[in-house]
């Protein structure tokens, strides 16, 4: 039956959703006449608003570390010891349901750990047991494959990198967002918020949940032709439509050895001397960083930037030359055009929210509607519906952060318990924001419409967990 359900949502999506991009513009559009109709905002004020350095322009920096993230991801995992790494554990499942529960369970446990692994070791993980099953004739129903890999975004915001929770450790952290309100509110450890028996439960069960139900959805092999759609639909290797993950060792890492190159040119070019240099660097931080003489790793800490420093130190290392490394980098960045063309407008879109007072708006009347009891509950679900406008955890906790907190004094919740609820909500409705999407499905090469109706279904479910722990817990 949640084959059945899974499959007729899917074809709704496929048949009725528009490209990531049109969706975009449309809730472009859609922001615009909210502010106007709910807000004192002017046209000319919402305008200025969208087009403001703190409106389109916000997530340049942002848009750049995701572009990198997969660039650099990329390239690691088409460096031949990460290749055969990745084939291996891809080898693994003997069933199509195993394969979908696998991915599923890693994507969502590098998620945990953070949010950019979980990214982009799911993408990266979905298209090779993808090409594997292909490979041995397992028809495995690739979408779906791709829905599994998409998991670390239903988790992070619960896992060592979730933004809300790191943002309340300390009374500085609490005073850049909550400004005077911060005096009265004491600073959360992770004890609090992330290792709190409220979040084993939740997010534990989700690392239990998504794969299990995901699996459940896999068409059965005697299902109608076509049911399954396998990778062959989608990618074909050596189109160039996608960064290929399946050509040979050889062919990932040849070199660039021209007829007219001199032997100094050569030497740089073609020689490991290069990339140690900048390893060696590279290295000059990590060290300190992963393994400090005092306080936590900064495997606890990670962040973009470190993500893609090290993935970039690793790159170098495991591809050896400098010329094998930067094709392997050309290779993927051809995946990095809708994180080009689409982080402006949601940055456009949390402008107009947040200059105009939409956002505050919005989250004070959900919060004023649950009393003590129902408060998280309500908080969840507006974090979840103003995450589909903000698809940002740091910029959703930067606007609904100070409304949640002001309510939870008010109504004599635990502050910590209303942080979890901001996180469970944002992270809930990734699985219909394509935002978020738009690096797995440049490495996997499906549109957003054919994975959506699987992560509709598991959010359903996801949903239901999360509220049920809030008001139980």
């Amino acid at each position: 039956m949640l084959a059945r359900l899974g499959q007729r949502i899917a074809a709704f999506f496929r048949a009725s959703a528009p490209d990531p991009f049109v969706i975009a513009v449309l809730l472009t559009a859609l922001t615009f006449g909210l502010v106007i109709a709910l807000t004192d905002s002017s046209p000319g004020q919402i305008v200025a608003s969208w087009s403001a350095e703190s409106g389109m322009w916000a997530f340049l920096r942002f848009a750049m570390q995701m572009c990198l993230i997969l660039v650099t991801g990329h390239a690691l995992a088409a460096s031949p010891p990460v290749a055969a790494l990745l084939r291996k554990l891809a080898s693994t499942p003997k069933t199509a349901s195993h394969a979908v529960a696998l991915v599923a369970f890693v994507a969502a446990g590098l998620g945990v750990l953070n949010w950019g692994l979980g990214l982009i070791g799911g993408a990266l993980l979905a298209r090779r047991v993808g090409e594997a099953c292909e490979e041995k004739g397992v028809r495995v129903h690739y979408p779906l494959l791709v829905a599994a890999g998409y998991v670390g975004l239903l988790v992070w915001h619960g896992g060592f990198s979730g933004t809300a929770p790191l943002k309340v450790t300390t009374a500085s952290q609490l005073h850049d967002v909550l400004g005077d309100l911060a005096t009265q509110i004491k600073p959360m450890s992770i004890m609090d918020t992330l290792l709190s028996p409220l979040n084993v439960f939740v997010t534990g069960g989700l690392l239990t949940l998504a794969p299990l139900v995901l699996s459940l959805m896999h068409p059965k092999e005697s299902g109608k032709t076509g049911e399954i759609e396998t990778i062959r639909r989608f990618v074909t290797v050596g189109d160039g439509a996608t960064p290929n993950l399946t050509r040979t060792d050889g062919d990932a890492s040849r070199d660039a050895v021209s007829a007219g190159k001199s032997r100094f040119v050569a030497l740089l070019e073609d020689t490991p001397i290069v990339n140690v240099l900048l390893a060696l660097l590279i290295g000059a931080w990590a060290i300190p960083y992963y393994f400090p003489r005092h306080g936590a790793s900064g495997v606890l800490r990670l962040t973009p930037d470190t993500v893609n420093l090290t993935m970039l130190m690793l790159g170098l290392l495991l591809h050896g030359t400098p010329m094998r490394y930067v094709r392997a980098v050309e290779d993927a960045a051809r995946g990095c055009a809708g994180i080009i063309l689409q982080f402006p407008l949601y940055a456009g879109i949390m402008g107009m929210m947040h200059d105009s007072g939409l956002t505050e708006q919005f989250s004070r009347a959900i919060a004023n509607i649950g009393g003590s009891t129902g408060l998280p509950l309500f908080t969840f679900a507006s974090a979840g519906a103003i995450n589909l406008f903000i698809p940002s955890g740091g910029g959703q906790w930067g606007v609904q952060g100070p409304v949640a907190m002001q309510a939870a004094l008010d109504a004599g919740v635990a502050p910590a318990k209303m942080v979890m609820a901001i996180a469970y909500g944002d992270e809930l409705t990734n699985m219909l924001q394509p935002f978020w999407a738009l690096p797995l499905l440049a490495v996997t090469g499906v549109k957003a419409r054919d994975i959506v109706g699987y992560t509709a279904v598991l959010m359903l479910v996801a949903g239901a967990w999360m509220a049920l722990c809030l008001l139980a817990l």
